[in-house]
């Protein structure tokens, strides 16, 4: 199988897609992924994997992908990339990778971060620049509930998602602000709070 560059990326996007949601992507989710203006774009690269007999099409269906090879010899591929799910506004009670939480799918490079990543997190204001984590940048988080004394995590607190340095010791939790402007958040007793994840490191728009 001789795929190019970019063919390869597409067919890893549909694996990791199957494989966390059950379902291939919809055609809108193949050009948000990777940048295309119009399904012609999606269509040529799905046409050329189709063509190279490693998925096939189901013309007139939604969603009509079906990869050509088990998804168990799929999990074993060592891709460079992952399609990590971007997540939006996360409803009171519902876990992060909830699907209604998840805008899109972005590809990255799968070495940029470590741990390696499950979900991307946009960040909101700025009471972690003493970090470098800036309004607007995108957080790679891995999904845990569990956080060391001094990790940086992405936590529930109520009905928001906030990013903050977790401070736990003598069984008391607090999330630290890294900007002097901030009072730290002390969660509690009757609070919503959960460690939803992490952090694994950010993307930044030039």
């Amino acid at each position: 199988m001789n795929l190019t560059p970019r063919q390869q990326q597409v067919l890893d996007f549909l694996r990791q897609q199957i494989q966390t949601t059950g379902l291939p992507p919809s055609m809108a989710e193949l050009m948000a992924a990777f940048g295309w203006s119009s399904p012609n774009g999606a269509a040529k690269h799905l046409q050329a994997l189709a063509a190279k007999g490693v998925i096939a099409l189901t013309p007139h269906k939604a969603r009509g992908i079906r990869l050509l090879e088990p998804l168990e010899t799929s999990r074993t591929t060592t891709a460079d990339t992952l399609a990590l799910p971007l997540v939006g506004r996360v409803a009171a009670g519902e876990p992060v990778l909830s699907m209604h939480a998840i805008e899109r799918r972005l590809i990255v490079d799968r070495w940029l971060f470590q741990p390696r990543p499950d979900f991307l997190l946009r960040v909101q204001g700025d009471s972690m620049i003493e970090d470098g984590i800036l309004d607007g940048d995108l957080v790679a988080g891995k999904a845990t509930p569990d956080a060391q004394h001094g990790q940086t995590v992405i936590a529930r607190v109520g009905e928001g998602i906030t990013i903050k340095r977790l401070h736990h010791q003598d069984g008391q939790i607090r999330l630290l602000p890294r900007n002097a402007a901030y009072a730290p958040i002390d969660p509690a007793v009757h609070e919503d709070f959960a460690i939803e994840g992490i952090y694994c490191g950010l993307l930044r728009r030039a």
